[in-house]
C-alpha cells in the first residue's frame, strides 16, 4: 500500500481515538481533563491501548509520561520522539494537545500498514499537564523529561485536589524523588528529533484557507499568577488625592502593559500581554468602598529570550511608575518561565519539503502559544511543529479542527518519517 493510502485508511482510528477522548472529561459545554487525575489517566490508558494495538512497547517515566516505543529492526540512529499532552483547560476543547499525541498514533498505523519499517525507534510520548492551570506551571511533562523545573515545583499544589506536585506524580506511578535532583531523566543528545502537531490558537490558518503551517517558533513567557496590589480601604466619596486605589492602580498597570505590547509590535517585535485574572478580594468588594486590595495575573510572551527578558526590564519599571502615583505596593509574587522555541531550521526545510510532496500547502507561521517543544528545543533537542487549522482559537469548549486537517498533518509527519536517513541538523 503506497503511504498516501496509507494515510487515508488511518482516518477510521484517528477518529475513534478523537471520539474517545472526547468523551474522557466531558464537562458540559467542553472537556475537562484534570492534569495527574482521572481525565489524563483515562486519556493515556486509551492511548496506551491503541499503541499496543500496533505492537508498540509502552511504559512511563518518574514523571509518568508514557512513552510508546516503535522498536527499529536495525537502528541506526537516535530515536525520533513524537508527542504533545492529553490535560486540558477547565471546560476546554477536544483538541488541544490530544490531537498531536493522536497524530503519533496515526503516522505510526500508517507507516506500518505501509510496510515501511522504521530506521530509528520511534517513540510517541503522552507528556503530563503541559497547561499551567492545574499547578500555577506549565509544560510540566517535558520539565520532568528534560531536568527543568524551577525550584519549589514539586511543592506547587494542584488547584482542585490540593495535593502536591511530587504527590500528585507518586499517586499516578511516578517518581517524584528522581525528580528532586532537576537532571534529565533521558539525555536530551540521544534524542533524534522531537515533532509536535499542535492545532493552531489562531486564525491564521482559517484566514489563509490551508489545513496546516509549518511552525517557526514558539514564544517563551513570563508569568505571575499572583500578583497583589495593596492600597488603602477607604469610603466611596473620598477625593480623589487623598486615594490609594488597588483596583485603579490594576487598571493601570494592565493598560501601561497594553501600550507596551501595541508599541513592540509596531517596531516589529511580537509579542503578547494576558490578563487573567483580574478582581478586587471577594469577601471585601462593595459598591461603596474604595478597594484598598487588588490581585491580578499576567502571562507576558516573546519569540526571543533577549526580548523576553527587556520585557521584564519593562515590567518592573512600568510597576515601579504605578506604585508610585498610585501610592500602592505591587507585589508581582511568584514568576515562573518557559523559554522561547525556535524550531530547528533542518526540520523547518524537512517538514515544507514533505507537505509539499503531500500535496499540502503549508505557510509557515509563529505559533502564539508556549508548548512541550519549547523545553526540547531549549535543551538542544532538534525540534519541529506543524500547527492544524483550527476555528475559534484554544482553551474554550469550541475548538474546532476537522479531521481530514489533522489527517494532512499525520501524512507529513509520516513522509518525513519514511525519507529519513542520517539524523536531521
Amino acid at each position: 500500500m503506497r503511504l498516501a493510502e496509507a494515510v487515508t485508511a488511518q482516518t477510521p482510528l484517528v477518529q475513534r481515538l478523537l471520539d474517545g477522548v472526547a468523551r474522557i472529561g466531558a464537562d458540559p459545554p467542553g472537556i475537562t481533563r484534570d492534569a495527574y487525575g482521572p481525565g489524563e489517566n483515562q486519556a493515556q490508558a486509551l492511548i496506551a491501548e491503541a499503541g499496543q494495538a500496533l505492537g508498540m512497547q509502552a511504559g512511563t517515566d518518574a514523571g509518568a509520561n508514557l512513552i510508546l516505543t516503535w522498536p527499529a529492526r536495525d537502528p541506526s540512529g537516535p530515536p525520533i520522539l513524537i508527542g504533545s499532552h492529553l490535560d486540558s483547560v477547565v471546560q476546554g476543547g477536544n483538541f488541544d494537545g490530544a490531537a498531536g499525541v493522536i497524530a503519533g498514533i496515526g503516522a505510526v498505523a500508517a507507516l506500518r500498514a505501509a510496510g515501511i519499517a522504521p530506521r530509528r525507534d520511534i517513540q510517541v510520548l503522552a507528556l503530563r499537564c503541559e497547561e499551567a492551570v492545574w499547578f500555577g506551571l506549565g509544560l510540566i511533562g517535558s520539565r520532568c523529561l528534560l531536568g527543568r523545573l524551577p525550584p519549589g515545583a514539586l511543592e506547587l499544589r494542584h488547584a482542585r485536589t490540593g495535593l502536591t506536585l511530587a504527590e500528585s506524580i507518586a499517586a499516578c506511578g511516578g517518581n517524584p524523588d528522581r525528580l528532586r535532583a532537576n537532571t534529565p531523566l533521558r539525555d536530551p543528545r540521544g534524542m533524534g528529533a522531537y515533532l509536535e502537531a499542535h492545532i493552531e490558537q489562531a486564525p491564521q490558518l482559517v484566514e489563509a484557507g490551508a489545513p496546516l503551517a509549518v511552525c517557526l517558533a514558539n514564544p517563551g513567557n513570563l508569568r505571575h499568577p499572583f500578583i497583589r496590589i495593596a492600597g488603602e480601604d477607604a469610603h466611596t466619596g473620598l477625593p480623589h488625592r487623598f486615594r490609594r486605589d488597588a483596583a485603579l492602580a490594576g487598571a493601570d498597570l494592565s493598560l501601561a502593559l497594553e501600550r507596551l505590547w501595541l508599541a513592540e509590535e509596531a517596531a516589529g517585535r511580537p509579542m503578547a500581554v494576558t490578563i487573567g485574572r483580574f478582581f478586587t478580594p471577594t469577601a471585601r468588594h462593595s459598591l461603596t468602598a474604595v478597594s484598598g486590595g487588588f490581585e491580578m495575573s499576567l502571562d507576558l510572551r516573546a519569540y526571543n529570550a533577549a526580548h523576553l527578558a527587556a520585557l521584564e526590564g519593562e515590567l518592573h519599571r512600568i510597576v515601579a511608575e504605578v506604585a508610585a502615583r498610585r501610592g500602592v505596593t505591587i507585589e508581582l509574587g511568584e514568576r515562573s518561565a518557559a523559554a522561547p522555541g525556535p524550531m530547528d531550521p533542518a526540520l523547518i526545510e524537512g517538514l515544507s519539503a514533505a507537505a509539499a510532496r503531500c500535496g499540502q500547502p503549508a505557510p509557515r507561521l509563529n505559533s502564539p502559544g508556549s508548548h512541550d517543544a519549547n523545553n526540547f528545543a531549549a535543551s538542544g533537542v532538534p525540534t519541529g511543529m506543524l500547527l492544524v487549522r483550527n476555528r475559534n482559537g484554544s482553551h474554550n469548549p469550541f475548538e474546532a479542527m476537522d479531521t481530514p486537517d489533522l489527517m494532512a498533518a499525520i501524512g507529513v509527519l509520516a513522509d518525513w518519517i519514511a525519507g529519513l536517513s542520517p539524523a536531521p541538523g
